[in-house]
């Protein structure tokens, strides 16, 4: 008779690679959340009315995909008007 083996597939192997994923993951929101944050600041302090747009792309693009939002961040770099930033003048 053989003994019924009452494990999880993987054990601790699996542990880590969750583990790992999750890390990626938290590393991936704080990122994006982070571009998201500075594309709305840099954009309210340029005075533009859509700068919630931009932010909410910004992050959408990188939880989606994230060359998705370097492409969001390269347009916005392309797009934004020169205006009072943090070293333009009023």
């Amino acid at each position: 008779m053989f003994p019924i083996p009452l494990q999880l597939p993987g054990g601790v192997e699996l542990l880590i690679v969750f583990l790992i994923g999750l890390f990626f993951l938290v590393v991936s929101v704080v990122v994006s959340a982070g571009a998201a944050y500075w594309v709305y600041r840099d954009a309210t302090r340029r005075g533009r009315d859509d700068a919630t747009l931009w932010a909410v792309a910004t992050l959408g693009g990188f939880l989606v995909a994230g060359v998705g939002g370097i492409a969001v961040l390269v347009v916005y770099l392309l797009v934004r008007e020169d205006g009072p930033g943090r070293h333009g003048a009023p």
